[in-house]
């Protein structure tokens, strides 16, 4: 290369380098600006950040008081589950035994009928007997001897009257039973006598059945109400439950969003921090690069001058391309 081309070398290269001060003057003064706006930027960004963490607590915060409440929940409608089996259960019973009560009411009916009606074939009978001797009728005499006996259990009575009265009890007792002797004499009224007892006995029987079954029914339906009302009220515990976790799921999902739109802002912010920062450093770079430069010319001047260069020198002339 002759001495005019290095020349005209020298003065592109000179004419480049003011260029690049004068751009990289601009781009210095924008980036003062740009520091301004980065602070700026990352004080913004520790706000919005700090906002973000707020909303991530409140929403975990809310997150476990959702678990809480569906745990409630959930506990609440398995004991409703368990008292409405229990009631059904109770519900069963009662119907079996209100069945069996129908059922022996029916049988009761039925011997009943059969007093009735062995009561009527031995009604004659002892009409005539009676009628035969001008006697006062057995069921007159029973109804003496009850009247007597109520004045001597409620009545206060003096020494006298109390040993009449007892004394009448005893004469009324002997003729009932006497009579009833002499009225079942006869084989006909005997046998009469003997089913009408038979009758009356299976009849009292079967309603004490009927008692007992009733009672017991009547024990299942009042088990089953009360643990349908257990239910009821557990129901109502559990639909709170249930609001106040919908509630909390609701206010949770806001409290995300939040958390949400907060961090994008934040990786908004990095992204405008990442390009203020490079900007910075290619300034800085350019700078660097010119500066080389001008080192360089530096050197390759002394060189031409006829100065030993270094290898550091020659190093900066081969980075800068002069080598």
């Amino acid at each position: 290369m002759g001495m005019e081309e290095i020349q005209q070398q020298d003065s592109q290269e000179e004419q480049q380098v003011q260029a690049t001060e004068e751009t990289i003057e601009t781009a210095a003064c924008e980036t003062e600006a740009s520091e301004a706006d980065l602070n700026e930027l990352e004080e913004k960004r520790g706000i919005v950040n700090e906002d973000a963490e707020k909303h991530r607590k409140l929403r975990d915060e809310l997150n476990n008081q959702t678990k809480e409440w569906k745990s409630k929940r959930d506990a609440l409608n398995g004991q409703v589950r368990e008292l409405v089996d229990e009631a059904g259960k109770c519900r069963e019973e009662r119907d079996q035994l209100n069945q069996k009560v129908r059922e022996t009411k029916e049988l009761r009916d039925e011997w009943n009928q059969k007093v009735t009606a062995l009561k009527e074939q031995l009604a004659p009978y002892r009409t005539e007997k009676t009628d035969e001797k001008n006697e006062v009728p057995v069921k007159q005499l029973k109804k003496q001897l009850q009247d007597l006996e109520y004045i001597q259990q409620t009545k206060s009575l003096g020494k006298d009257k109390e040993n009449e009265i007892v004394k009448q009890i005893s004469v009324l007792a002997r003729q009932i039973e006497e009579r009833e002797k002499s009225y079942e004499q006869n084989d006909e009224i005997k046998g009469l006598v003997g089913q009408l007892r038979e009758a009356k006995a299976q009849a009292e029987t079967y309603h004490h059945q009927v008692s007992e079954y009733a009672e017991k029914a009547q024990a299942a339906h009042d088990k089953m109400i009360g643990f349908y009302e257990q239910a009821d009220r557990l129901r109502k515990e559990a639909d709170a439950a249930q609001a106040k976790f919908i509630e909390c799921k609701q206010a949770a999902d806001e409290e995300h969003k939040k958390h949400i739109e907060q961090i994008k802002s934040v990786h908004e912010m990095d992204k405008d921090a990442a390009a203020y920062k490079g900007k910075k450093n290619s300034v800085r770079k350019k700078k660097s690069d010119v500066e080389g430069k001008k080192e360089a010319k530096e050197i390759f001047e002394r060189f031409k001058a006829g100065d030993k260069l270094s290898t550091e020198d020659l190093m900066a002339l081969q980075k800068s391309g002069y080598l």
